[in-house]
């Protein structure tokens, strides 16, 4: 911002080059630093995720730039922080969808500065943030005019304030928040397979010989959920013959010989079929009237030998999905399908389902990337869950700080909704996450085994599961009241 502000107010040419080159810098330098281990899945994804997240993140600052010539600092410093809300509202619902560093996620490492987000989602944090900047970016722009040392004392003093009292208001709420009491068993487990050189060379039966040892070897009489990760029956079940897959064999077997607990699972299933009718823009051609869905799945057990599916909705791009197919694909080919060793696209539902277990608890089944969704995971509450599960497979960027940030993340659903999460990771990290974002226990990565834990049960909904990203909403008129109000002004006077 300072930096925009001192080229602004030269009078030299190129002003708006000069904004983009340094823009792209800073943003670039900060997409690489925090996600540089995209390149260990997909290096061409990878690398095109950083570029292209850094342009976006460049747009917004030149667009800020062009309305702040043209209007006071009030409004133009409302107009950045409302446009940025924009700008990562957008990468929460459009088919680039990249939400990753939407800056509120920033807080999911210290989460007990953030307890109001059971109020604001992570756009409250991202709102401070820029408060706090903006603040910051007044009184030296103050001082740099008046040399007056009381401008920095009023300045430090405000920027305090800003940075004290919703920290007061967090610790407040930390310490006089009640976990319900009641809750239930749960089994996580971590079978910890390679998806490089182990997982599609590992058919079903192997896997659900290894989940079976692993819950065994943990099970209790008390335990009523056990959790396995993410697409972790691999061999690619049809859908309408589940009945007659390894993972229900496996799963069903174990169910009978513990009657008191569910089993959850992740499973890659697809449907194939020849009836024109029943394509839609998910689906994948084989040839010539012979078509196939794709899915990556959650499903439950019972004792009474009913099964729940829900299938993933929330894509990774260019891995999972092709965006904004209708225009690309003449253009592109299928490029975009193989950029992570996924050769289909996947079909999504359009409910965001719940599990019930034997007793009638609720259960969320979000699938990995589905959990970086804030608003999204409240539609699973809205829906009646008691508790979230996240089944996950972190493997595919290695021993890095993917799979770290992708566990922080959970903290803030738990935040958010007041939920307690149980998470089943592949390689790692699994984890026990209470109501108030804290891991309670966890399984380390690339360790094998199962973990036990207790999770609350809450059928209480917050202010934001119930609006969802309102703060986003709002923000979203006011950036374009004050670009329309800030072009006529500019239009007025070019008449004077």
């Amino acid at each position: 911002m300072y930096a925009e502000a001192n080229i602004r107010l030269d009078e030299a040419h190129n002003r708006k080059w000069k904004i983009f080159g340094l823009a792209y810098i800073s943003f670039f330098t900060w997409n690489v630093v925090t996600t540089h281990w995209l390149y260990y899945s997909t290096p061409f994804g990878g690398i095109f995720a950083v570029l292209a997240n850094s342009l976006l993140m460049t747009f917004v600052f030149l667009i800020y730039h062009i309305v702040a010539k043209r209007t006071y600092f009030g409004a133009a410093s409302t107009f950045l922080v409302s446009l940025w809300i924009v700008f990562e509202y957008l990468h929460l619902n459009w088919e680039f969808s990249w939400p990753w560093l939407n800056l509120g996620n920033g807080f999911s490492e210290a989460i007990n500065w953030v307890q109001w987000y059971e109020f604001t989602g992570t756009f409250g944090g991202t709102l401070w943030i820029w408060l706090v900047n903006i603040a910051i970016f007044k009184m030296l722009l103050l001082y740099k005019q008046h040399r007056e040392k009381t401008i920095i004392y009023r300045g430090l003093v405000k920027t305090g304030l800003l940075l004290l009292v919703p920290l007061l208001i967090s610790y407040a709420i930390l310490y006089t928040y009640s976990e319900t009491e009641e809750s239930i068993e749960a089994l996580v487990l971590q079978p910890n397979v390679n998806p490089y050189t182990e997982k599609y060379n590992t058919n079903d039966t192997r896997i659900g010989e290894l989940l079976t040892e692993l819950a065994e070897n943990a099970i209790t009489e008390e335990t009523q959920v056990v959790i396995a990760p993410e697409t972790v029956f691999a061999d690619g079940t049809v859908f309408n013959n589940f009945d007659r897959s390894e993972a229900s064999f496996f799963t069903k077997e174990f169910v009978r010989k513990h009657p008191q607990a569910s089993f959850l699972s992740g499973i890659s299933m697809y449907n194939r079929f020849q009836d024109p009718s029943l394509v839609t823009g998910q689906s994948n051609e084989i040839g010539p009237g012979d078509w196939y869905d794709d899915y990556n799945s959650a499903f439950l057990v019972n004792a009474n030998d009913s099964v729940h599916f829900y299938h993933k909705s929330k894509l990774v791009v260019g891995v999972e999905n092709f965006p904004y197919q209708e225009v690309l694909r003449p253009i592109l080919g299928n490029v975009m399908i193989d950029l992570g060793g996924t050769v289909a696209m996947k079909t999504t539902q359009k409910d965001r389902g719940v599990f019930e277990l034997n007793q009638g608890e609720l259960v969320a089944p979000i699938i990995c990337y589905e959990s970086v969704y804030g608003d999204y995971v409240t539609g699973y509450v809205r829906n009646g869950a008691d508790f979230l599960t996240i089944i996950t497979n972190d493997a595919w960027w290695g021993n890095t700080q993917g799979h770290k940030q992708h566990l922080s993340y959970a903290k803030l659903r738990a935040v958010e909704n007041r939920r307690a999460i149980a998470r089943s990771a592949n390689t790692g990290i699994s984890a026990f996450i209470n109501e108030k974002g804290e891991i309670v226990s966890s399984l380390g990565y690339e360790e094998q085994g199962a973990l036990l834990g207790q999770v609350s049960l809450n059928n209480k909904l917050t202010f934001y599961t119930k609006y969802g990203d309102y703060i986003a909403r709002v923000s979203q008129f006011l950036a374009l009241f004050i670009f329309l109000f800030a072009m006529v002004k500019w239009k007025r006077n070019r008449k004077v």
